[in-house]
């Protein structure tokens, strides 16, 4: 019998852009810490989870859809790589990125208007207690804001009560996400976030219908 390939451990992606493009809203230093320890981290302790298990291979979306079966080390693991490199892609050091028409409609439809979305989420964010993120998701029944501790994120099945939904955007708020640069200003951070998401990917989430 051929041999079957070796599935192939889960790698670090590389960020889209360089450590300073997101200055002066999201610093340098805690971009490069972030990526190339926390992230990798992340990455190295999945693999070590999963390694010789039936789930090596398998995709971050299909393990986090059975999350609720697998040891914690790979709900914390595979929860902080996918939303990280989530997050890594939602960002952008291009200014004025603007949701598609169809995506605006639907945030004026569930939140009235842009800066209810803003408050709505800004409150999502400054409410989660300790680590975690905050959402933006598309639902059967249109967009919803929730967040989830520490790196649970509303693909996980047991956050389908909480979230239940597909992940439009995220915002991280962990402490070693903003601490170098806002220190306990998490507001301050909230607020800066909106100068670098890249409303076009968002959009084009969004418009995927997944």
């Amino acid at each position: 019998e051929p041999l079957k390939p070796k599935p192939m451990p889960f790698e670090l992606p590389a960020l889209p852009y360089a450590h300073h493009a997101l200055e002066p809203h999201f610093d340098a230093m805690t971009m490069e810490i972030h990526h190339s320890k926390h992230h990798a981290a992340y990455v190295n302790n999945l693999n070590a989870a999963l390694l010789g298990t039936p789930h090596e291979g398998k995709s971050l979306e299909e393990l986090m859809a059975i999350v609720s079966t697998l040891p914690v080390a790979v709900r914390n693991n595979g929860g902080g790589h996918f939303n990280h490199s989530l997050f890594w892609t939602l960002l952008t050091p291009q200014a004025g990125t603007k949701p598609t028409a169809s995506l605006e409609a639907a945030i004026t439809e569930a939140f009235g208007n842009m800066d209810g979305f803003k408050e709505q989420f800004a409150k999502a964010a400054m409410s989660r207690f300790g680590s975690g993120w905050a959402w933006l998701c598309r639902t059967e029944n249109g967009l919803k804001i929730c967040s989830t501790a520490n790196q649970d994120n509303p693909l996980m099945d047991t956050e389908k009560a909480n979230c239940g939904g597909y992940p439009l955007l995220g915002l991280d708020v962990w402490e070693h996400s903003y601490y170098l640069k806002y220190q306990n200003r998490r507001a301050d951070y909230v607020t800066a976030f909106w100068n670098v998401l890249n409303w076009e990917l968002v959009s084009a989430r969004y418009e995927s219908g997944q």
